[in-house]
């Protein structure tokens, strides 16, 4: 797919400019998620709910990339470990880690045709900046482990590790948890494995 050259803002989104941009990100998760590897098949009142907890939930952040005429075309997600789910906190136990000093990052959503241009880079950019506005120190995501042999593998695809150890991440498949969703084409949800990604820095003022 081409790359469009228009220009394009990634800067934070809080309150009701959060609000009202929530059926548009709604149904940007379902497009992109829909790809291989998350094969995700979304509900979209399913992920406005979802997508509430970064309304609510205290120390939240969402970056949002808008195009021309202000539509939206990516978005970021963060959030202190300790407003997540027992299943993403689960794995950062001590002696290692304090759940307090961790932000997490949901996910990042990209339409294709504005991939290459960087947006990736200031995705993380907000969000680590955010990390350290809140005095965190570690941030972490996750991402979905397919095997290589999936049937719904693309022969052009290609894992985001090499960017994600530009990024100062590294892979730790001793972090892990489960996570549930029905797959395209599939009529009940399962269990898939997440494997986490760990960057450890200075923490904020």
């Amino acid at each position: 797919m081409k790359p469009v050259s228009m220009p394009i803002t990634v800067l934070p989104a809080t309150g009701e400019e959060l609000r009202a941009a929530l059926p548009e990100l709604a149904r940007l998760r379902q497009q992109v998620f829909r790809a291989f590897p998350y094969l995700y098949e979304g509900d979209a009142d399913y992920e406005e709910n979802y997508l509430r907890t970064y309304l609510n939930a205290p120390g939240a952040v969402v970056a949002l990339a808008r195009a021309a005429g202000g539509r939206v075309v990516g978005a970021s997600t963060a959030l202190p470990l300790l407003q997540e789910t027992a299943e993403v906190q689960a794995p950062f136990g001590p002696p290692e880690f304090d759940r307090s000093d961790v932000l997490y990052l949901g996910e990042s959503v990209l339409l294709p045709e504005f991939r290459g241009r960087g947006i990736g880079h200031q995705f993380f950019e907000v969000r680590e900046a955010h990390a350290r506005t809140l005095g965190l120190s570690v941030t972490a995501f996750c991402a979905v482990q397919r095997e290589e042999s999936h049937l719904a593998r693309p022969a052009y695809y290609r894992p985001l590790n090499a960017f994600w150890t530009a990024r100062g991440y590294t892979e730790r498949p001793d972090l892990h948890t489960r996570m549930t969703w029905r797959d395209v084409g599939q009529g009940q949800e399962t269990a898939k494995d997440m494997r986490f990604w760990v960057k450890s820095g200075e923490r904020g003022s």
